[in-house]
């Protein structure tokens, strides 16, 4: 059927269908977990670790939740498309259906979008403990002082090598083996999966540590030999630095960032026998999302800026 033949309810239609079908960009669930809100924001108190077993001595020691924690404020997003009646008329080729399936696949990037802003953000951003989601000096508790914002050199310039890549990494992954909670106990004793997110001007040296068995003459990948341990690339155009990347635990129950949504995106029309098509001759399609995004555990994360 041509576009002369399609009115509102088709277009709605085809808009969720390719909604469905596109899942959105694939590092947002590894990196986050999703929660439903039903009011205008919600705080997140449970943030900070589950007690760890002691020696029942003089009647248990109960542990509750945070007295501050972060609140996450949901925000309302649209995007609208006109469309002029005389261009669903004449449209023979399915323009107007390739433009619906943009919008939804658009739609489906609206989390990464807001979750790499969150991320690039997280040098000067709070999160629950009190200090920048990436910063050199966590602590809390028992846990000592804790960095998850290191620094390396490259030797050309902020280009890394294969072998500084990947040496890159491991700090990374050291590190959030190590970091303890406000006990003193390991957070990540049990981490095996890592999400290592770069932007595009890396690819070539993060490919070769995620590809080859060898990253120069003589010296084993370590990333591709390390028993029990996965690691996963992901390229990441929205980031903007040629200096740094990210390591993230991807199995984890708690992710380092929340997405939350009050309303999830729907969609409407003011079409056929509107007073937009009267007096304009045109459709409006619009989407509108209620959401957004806020810090989980800082102890999941992992920034590493090449010097």
């Amino acid at each position: 059927m041509g576009a002369s033949g399609l009115g509102s309810r088709a277009i709605i239609g085809e808009f969720y269908n390719k909604l469905n079908q596109d899942l959105g960009v694939s590092w947002v669930d590894a990196v986050s977990m999703l929660f439903d809100s039903n009011q205008e924001s919600e705080t997140y108190k449970w943030l900070g670790m589950a007690p760890a077993m002691r020696e029942w001595i003089g009647g248990r020691n109960a542990k509750g939740f945070r007295e501050n924690g972060i609140t996450i404020i949901n925000k309302k997003y649209e995007s609208t498309m006109e469309v002029l009646c005389d261009e669903i008329r004449r449209d023979k080729t399915g323009q107007v259906m390739l433009r619906i399936a943009e919008q939804a696949q658009r739609a489906n990037s609206h989390w990464a979008s807001l979750l790499t802003t969150l991320i690039v953000a997280g040098k000067s951003a709070l999160c629950y403990d009190g200090s920048y989601f990436f910063h050199t000096a966590h602590s809390e508790g028992s846990s000592g002082s804790q960095d998850n914002d290191l620094t390396g050199a490259a030797a050309t310039n902020t280009q890394p090598t294969a072998a500084e890549a990947e040496a890159a990494i491991m700090a990374c992954v050291a590190a959030i083996l190590n970091f303890k909670d406000d006990q003193g106990e390991p957070m990540n004793e049990g981490a095996s999966k890592f999400k290592i997110m770069v932007p595009t001007v890396y690819l070539p040296p993060f490919a070769a540590v995620m590809n080859n068995d060898y990253i120069a003459a003589g010296q084993s990948n370590l990333i591709k030999n390390i028993d029990g341990f996965s690691f996963s690339l992901s390229v990441n155009p929205r980031l903007t630095s040629g200096a740094e990347f990210f390591v993230f635990r991807a199995d984890g129950l708690t992710k380092p960032f929340i997405r939350q949504e009050e309303e999830a995106i729907t969609v409407s029309a003011v079409a056929e026998g509107s007073e937009l098509e009267f007096n304009e001759d045109k459709h409006h399609y619009g989407i509108k999302a209620l959401r957004n995004v806020g810090y989980g555990y800082w102890q999941h994360g992992c920034l590493y800026t090449f010097t």
